[in-house]
């Protein structure tokens, strides 16, 4: 079973919980430079240590877990992801405004899709390679029962996981542009970039605009921006999957 989004979300919790120091958004983006870098994995050194914030996203129902590890591909460093029939990932908590830095630009390569990968079933929620971007918790934003679910979490991590997610996707049939709820949860909505595999083991530059994209999915004004994971799982499908991810960053919108 693949993890819902309450398990990430609440994963991503744990993970900040055991030792890393919420950053006030308006000093991070102190100065508004023109770029926040979120994934700067070029200026690594193969083999690690990871940049700084980057932890593993683990699920406890979910035994196998997918590899990550920093390596070189041509001339430059980037993490390489091998899943075999398991699910994890590496996630990092960095508020933003979404206003202000609408565009998220990625880099990534896959090397195959995955036969019985599909966006519209539970059992086929896997994908060589996906980008989450996860937005923080807003009380006004939910009802009675959700709001209960987000106050027992706090009990137990000590700060309340994110609100939702948008889940970039390279998919395996399903046409560039779909965007879909998640089949296990419309807490997080699900973006075809890349689809079938025409472009396999080629390096492509994404980009997307956050802010217009979590308008169109959830109707609403987003929250702050609290996090970014990339993930390659296979859990589902029991298929393998080889992906590599490059740098992350989020811009301001071109005047």
């Amino acid at each position: 079973m693949a993890p819902s989004l309450f398990s990430v979300i609440v994963g991503l919790a744990s993970c900040l919980l055991a030792g890393m120091t919420l950053v006030a958004p308006n000093r991070l983006q102190a100065g508004s430079p023109t770029t926040i870098e979120v994934g700067a994995f070029s200026t690594a050194a193969p083999g690690g240590p990871w940049p700084d914030g980057w932890k593993p996203l683990t699920f406890p129902k979910i035994p196998q877990q997918t590899t990550y590890d920093l390596v070189k591909d041509g001339a430059r460093v980037v993490v390489k992801a091998a899943s075999q029939a398991s699910s994890s990932g590496y996630t990092k908590e960095t508020p933003i405004d979404p206003k202000e830095y609408p565009i998220i630009q990625w880099q990534w390569k896959v090397t195959n899709i995955l036969k019985a990968g599909n966006v519209a079933k539970k059992d086929g929620d896997d994908y060589p390679a996906r980008i989450y971007v996860t937005f923080q918790y807003d009380s006004g934003k939910v009802g009675l029962f959700g709001k209960a679910k987000y106050e027992a979490a706090k009990l137990i991590y000590g700060r309340y996981p994110p609100l939702g997610a948008i889940n970039y996707i390279w998919e395996s049939r399903a046409p560039v542009g779909t965007a879909v709820p998640n089949p296990y949860t419309e807490q997080v909505h699900m973006i075809v970039v890349e689809s079938g595999p025409a472009k396999l083991n080629t390096w492509m530059t994404e980009e997307r605009n956050v802010y217009e994209d979590y308008k169109r999915a959830f109707g609403a004004e987003p929250p702050m921006i609290s996090g970014v994971a990339i993930m390659t799982d296979t859990d589902n499908t029991g298929e393998s999957a080889e992906a590599y991810y490059g740098d992350i960053v989020f811009r301001k919108k071109p005047e």
